[in-house]
């Protein structure tokens, strides 16, 4: 990896790390090789127009009827007869989110679809208020300013934190992060710094959700390397873009018409029941109906998705592969709540509020701040498209009542909202994020497996680069074409993470003794 004088379109981090595309011819020349990307998310997306761009021949397949995975979107009809888009809820688009927004920008060359939300304030029940709208980009100015300001920390708090434990966040790399802290719970180690509870709940709790996991459960190397993309590693800031339009409107439909013009054929509504290698090489995919005959394949599935494809497709890698595959775990159950309310919530909300303390609610979403399709329906009603988020709910947690709990935590965050009708209401119940769990790094896969014409993508996936979430996803699905252009001595793409270590010289040295003395 390398730090170039030049950054990636949009970049302010002048610390941004390029991973340089391998060697190659720009385009397939004479008979192009045969890709078969299973799964229409963010990895399958990206991995199949990676490959296209080069002029290899790409199937899709994704078993849903529309494209983006765990940021679809689709049509429904609400009590008013409105036509209405629902997904499955917010999505934060950071500025680290370089090669996430490289794909967004085949389609989108400014992303001019995407909308700067001026703050993310987090509120806790007990009247504590944070924001990082003021809060410094680059760090560790960045740390320095969030504990000044937050009313989480005070001068008292200082001599009762655990200074030495805190280090392995100073420096934070990967894979080593890892090695270090995939063994400790976050919860753990944030008890073992000994910050102060406030900033425990408010700041870092509220991060390590973005997983849907408890923090009991969650790896503490995720959580360190959360908090090193987001905030210590990182110039870009904690401030973020939303889709100014429902997600299909916004990315999946151009980038569908992209794939298509790039003469990608798209299989929607065809899942694939099963995958065996071919006698002469390659595979044959079964979707029930037919049997198509690939050179390649790209598995870019969720967790579940990944094992039930594994158990009815014998022969692909080997049993390594196999038994890594079956250990692997969905996140708890998470909720989304979406309501069209037929007054608006008070004029200075945030379009985004992130909360603890408040029972089941983990943050507020009013959509018309940000979203053409709803702000059109509050102007035209009256009134107001609110979106509420739990995660990590528990396995016997009765889904009506938690529900009704969520929409009278609504109440307490907005008093206002107690007034309103519900017009109508979607509440969408999922369970199929991956779970970071402690001790679980090494059973998740790699993008290459044993067998080189096989692939798998997905933000479960290692990717050896400090990606997460979202950003994990597309890399790794760039990652996984990469690997097959250079077989067939194709040129790659062109990569950028945060920095890949501690930018603080001061503070990796610090880190680095801490680590010698434990």
């Amino acid at each position: 990896m390398t730090r170039g004088h030049r950054l990636p379109p949009g970049a302010l981090d002048r610390q941004a790390v390029c991973v340089p595309a391998s060697p190659g011819a720009s385009r397939v020349t004479g008979t192009p090789p045969s890709t078969a990307v299973v799964g229409g998310g963010i990895a399958g997306l990206a991995a199949a127009v990676a490959l296209a761009e080069r002029g290899v021949r790409v199937a899709l397949f994704e078993r849903e009827a529309t494209l983006g995975g765990r940021l679809a979107g689709w049509s429904t009809r609400l009590a008013d007869g409105s036509p209405a888009t629902m997904s499955r809820g917010f999505h934060a688009f950071f500025r680290q989110y370089y090669n996430l927004r490289a794909l967004l920008r085949r389609t989108d060359p400014h992303l001019e679809r995407l909308t700067p939300l001026p703050d993310y304030p987090l509120w806790h029940a007990d009247g504590m208020r944070d924001s990082f709208r003021r809060v410094p980009r680059t760090p560790p100015w960045s740390a320095m300013g969030f504990a000044l300001t937050s009313p989480s920390f005070t001068v008292r708090d200082l001599p009762g934190m655990n200074a030495r434990a805190a280090l392995p966040l100073m420096d934070v790399r990967v894979p080593e992060v890892y090695d270090r802290l995939d063994s400790v719970s976050a919860h753990d180690l944030l008890a073992s710094i000994r910050f102060p509870e406030a900033a425990h709940h408010l700041a870092f709790e509220v991060f390590s959700r973005s997983f849907f996991a408890d923090p009991r459960r969650l790896s503490a190397a995720e959580m360190a390397l959360m908090f090193h993309i987001y905030f210590l590693g990182s110039a870009e800031g904690l401030l973020f873009d939303v889709p100014n339009d429902p997600f299909p409107a916004a990315l999946w439909d151009p980038l569908r018409d992209y794939l298509e013009n790039l003469g990608v054929d798209l299989h929607l509504s065809a899942p694939v029941d099963r995958i065996s290698p071919a006698p002469d090489g390659g595979f044959d995919l079964d979707t029930g109906a037919h049997t198509h005959r690939y050179d390649t394949c790209v598995l870019a599935l969720d967790t579940g998705g990944l094992q039930q494809l594994s158990r009815s497709s014998p022969g692909l890698a080997d049993e390594d592969w196999y038994a890594r595959i079956a250990r692997l775990r969905t996140a708890p159950a998470f909720l989304v709540s979406r309501l069209w309310l037929d007054r608006p919530v008070a004029a200075d909300r945030a379009g985004f509020l992130g909360t603890s303390g408040y029972d089941n609610l983990d943050n507020v979403s009013v959509l018309e701040r940000w979203e053409h399709e709803a702000h059109n329906w509050s102007r035209r009603t009256g009134g107001s498209v609110v979106e509420l988020h739990a995660y990590a709910l528990g396995d016997t947690t009765d889904r009506e009542t938690a529900q009704q709990r969520l929409i009278g935590q609504l109440h307490r965050v907005y008093p206002e909202t107690r007034a309103a009708r519900v017009v109508d209401a979607r509440h969408e119940w999922r369970a199929d994020c991956p779970l970071f769990p402690v001790d679980g790094y090494a059973d998740r896969p790699t993008v290459r497996t044993s067998n080189p014409s096989l692939m798998v993508a997905g933000d479960l996936v290692r990717t050896g680069l400090p990606v997460a979430l979202m950003e994990r996803a597309a890399t790794s699905g760039m990652l996984a074409a990469n690997a097959l252009l250079a077989q067939w001595r194709l040129r790659g793409h062109e990569l950028w993470t945060v920095p890949s270590r501690g930018r603080n010289a001061v503070l990796r040295k610090l880190a680095g003794r801490g680590a010698a003395g434990r």
